[in-house]
């Protein structure tokens, strides 16, 4: 069976622009010939419309299963308890990140970072996980970043160095807990400043502040448990 807008396409050919060998003479059309343009602008109008909805069809199979970047409205970040965020951060952050840098750059900015680098002066390199490590929200404790996915730790660690800051890509993201803003802000669902999103060739590149993923497991469990991540997106 052919798909809708092949058949349409075939019938079209064969049908609607088939050379007339017959009556060549110049008189009157009859009434079939007179309403051939009619029928080849609806035939067009139909495969267009077929055409339009065979590719929304897949963009909303696409953002249902794929698991594509999922945007934010700058309401997010509205004034809450605490700046933007719903608390202060956690106390004792992983990996030995000062809470005070932490609760400043989280909840009561949008636009600065951490100095470049200075994820590699702590002891992330030292003790993380190279296999699966769980970068958690420091407020709330939702995981956030998953990594390395896709890649390998050193190929993690080596664009992470190239820019400065930890570096994810769409498959390492948790988008059930973190949203993009328009401006490229990238944020927690409960309003925690993550970093912002710096596209390259490569696509989507999520460049993230250590002390803005640096939370520990809100029930107490492993830091690095993921059971209570939805598994993470296909790349963005």
């Amino acid at each position: 069976i052919r798909p809708p807008v092949v058949a349409m396409r075939i019938f079209m050919a064969d049908v609607l622009l088939k050379p007339q060998t017959q009556n060549l003479r110049l008189t009157e059309p009859p009434a079939s010939q007179k309403l051939r343009p009619l029928v080849l602008i609806m035939a067009l109008l139909l495969i267009t419309g077929l055409t339009v909805g065979v590719v929304r069809a897949a963009s909303i199979r696409m953002a249902t299963t794929g698991g594509r970047m999922v945007y934010g409205a700058e309401a997010m970040m509205d004034p809450k308890k605490h700046g933007s965020c719903t608390g202060p951060v956690q106390k004792n952050l992983r990996w030995g990140c000062d809470g005070e840098t932490s609760d400043r750059i989280c909840c009561f900015n949008r636009h600065y970072a951490e100095y470049s680098g200075f994820w590699e002066t702590t002891s992330f390199l030292k003790t993380a996980d190279q296999t699966k490590t769980v970068f958690r929200d420091p407020v709330s404790g939702k995981p956030l970043f998953i990594a390395p996915i896709g890649r390998s730790w050193e190929d993690f660690v080596a664009e992470s160095r190239r820019h400065g800051w930890p570096s994810f890509r769409g498959a390492e993201v948790v988008w059930e807990n973190v949203r993009v803003l328009g401006n490229g802000e990238t944020i927690s669902t409960d309003g925690t400043h993550l970093g912002h999103n710096l596209p390259d060739g490569k696509g989507a590149r999520y460049c993230i502040n250590l002390v803005s993923v640096a939370g520990h497991n809100p029930t107490g469990g492993d830091d690095d448990d993921d059971s209570d991540a939805t598994p993470p997106a296909a790349p963005a």
